[in-house]
């Protein structure tokens, strides 16, 4: 593959990546017309730290105070491994449906099928995760948005969420279906709002501080409620930054409709973690600055959506709101591209039951009708079946990131044992590569996925059953 040329023409450079794509057995179907920011944003999009922070902020204060700033700290370095790993990925294999196709070139079958099953169902499930975030800023917004009883009741929330999550599933169906180009407009619009709020939000709350950086030393005796003190807090606080920061593989899965996938895509996977990572950091941080009483019950319940209002006022906040509910509904956009990606992928190799159909791409809109569907029927189920469940929130976030990290841990995993039989090369110069460091690397990233598979797949109270006496 030899792509390599900066000054070929737009034509010329969809004719060389058409080539690439060739090289590797397959021949496009779909519209290649992503540029760098496209490409940056649908990962980006995908992270969404509005909708996480926002969605899982209480949680994680609940069970770490404001010393759980470190957990997003370590969880972005963690995360790092795998999108370091994943770049060189990128540059050698830039095909749909990110780790199915990349675990295909260099595990067995069985693996890489599993890969791509772990993440297509991450995917799906996110969906539908991700709509239940409505629920935590609609409502802050203006009490209408609660349809259901008045917020007190045992199942209001979780119900109303799941009417909120399915009036935002069936507008994402509705603008994924009508094409690629329509979802990277809304997309990009979307990612552009958000990182105006979000850096809006960075500056508004730093300058109304009202104390300094030291607050993220204080745990609020949060300790005292684990058997192993404080680190059982972060154990389980973490949760917040391995819900937000995966989904960054979504970059490359748009590979075969992005232009020059090779030197885009593994720029935009790393940019968009580490953006991600820099300014959710920096949120966390500056709400545990500004908010006034760092013992507020409110910060549990409501979280980052009553330390926006209580720090910035009803008016100004109630904007910034509506910012995160776009954030939000672009989010789930991403959220639903990556799984029909995958879907797509498996399914032109006959991966996946239905096949011919599933694969099939429209000629008007250039994108695959039948997963679109599929997904947004899976993800409404899993919104359905649990409308009375009180725990919705975290069960559902749990198993995300489950099924996220298996199916990572599944790339990186076969990715160091090629290394270490020499089964690697390094790609051409010109082109992204973790060179001598890649084996340190990867081997991390399987070290830091397994462990964190284990430590959230762990049943305890505080995640699973938290509702519980």
């Amino acid at each position: 593959m030899e792509s390599n040329s900066s000054d070929l023409s737009m034509e010329q450079q969809i004719a060389a990546d058409d080539k690439d794509l060739a090289k590797l057995g397959y021949k496009r179907d779909l519209v290649r017309s992503l540029g760098s920011f496209s490409t940056f944003a649908i990962g980006f999009a995908f992270i969404s730290i509005l909708t996480g922070v926002f969605q899982l902020f209480g949680f994680a204060y609940n069970n770490g105070g404001p010393a759980m700033w470190w957990v997003w700290v370590i969880a972005v370095f963690g995360q790092l491994l795998f999108a370091l790993s994943f770049g060189e990925l990128a540059v050698k294999y830039p095909l749909a449906g990110s780790v199915y196709n990349w675990s295909k070139q260099i595990a067995k079958p069985m693996t890489s099928w599993l890969a791509g099953i772990s993440l297509t169902l991450a995917l799906t499930v996110s969906t539908a995760a991700v709509a239940l975030a409505w629920q935590f800023v609609l409502p802050s917004i203006w009490s209408g948005f609660q349809f259901v009883g008045d917020g007190t009741g045992t199942y209001d929330v979780p119900a109303n969420a799941v009417i909120l999550g399915g009036i935002m599933i069936a507008l994402t169906t509705i603008v994924s279906l009508a094409g690629t180009k329509v979802v990277s407009i809304v997309n990009n619009i979307g990612v552009t709002i958000e990182l105006i709020a979000v850096v809006l939000m960075i500056v508004f709350l730093g300058l109304n501080a009202q104390r300094g950086v030291n607050v993220v030393m204080e745990t609020n005796g949060t300790g005292a409620n684990h058997s192993s003190g404080y680190l059982g807090a972060m154990l389980i606080s973490v949760l917040i930054g391995l819900y937000v920061m995966w989904g960054f593989d979504t970059a490359g899965s748009v590979s075969e409709e992005t232009v020059n996938p090779r030197k885009t895509n593994p720029k935009a996977i790393i940019r968009a973690l580490v953006a991600s990572g820099v300014l959710g950091g920096l949120l966390i941080l500056t709400a545990l600055m500004a908010v006034g009483d760092l013992q507020a019950q409110e910060l549990g319940s409501l979280g980052l959506t009553y330390v926006i209002k209580s720090v910035l006022g009803n008016a100004f906040g109630n904007l910034l709101l509506a910012c995160v509910a776009i954030a939000i509904f672009v989010c789930a956009l991403a959220n639903q591209t990556g799984a029909v990606r995958m879907m797509y992928a498996m399914s032109r190799d006959n991966a996946l039951p239905f096949g011919g159909a599933l694969s099939k791409v429209t000629k008007k809109t250039e994108s695959p009708v039948a997963p679109i569907l599929v997904v947004a029927v899976i993800a409404m189920a899993v919104l359905i079946s649990n409308i009375r469940q009180p725990q919705i929130f975290l069960v559902v976030t749990s198993c995300t990131v489950i099924l996220a990290l298996t199916s990572y841990s599944m790339v990186v995993g076969p990715l160091t044992l090629a290394r270490i039989r020499n089964k690697w090369s390094q790609s051409e110069s010109g082109y992204f590569s973790l060179g001598k460091f890649g084996l340190i690397v990867n081997a991390t990233a399987f070290i830091w996925g397994v462990t964190m598979i284990v430590n959230i797949a762990w049943p305890r109270q505080g995640i699973y059953n938290p509702f519980e006496p």
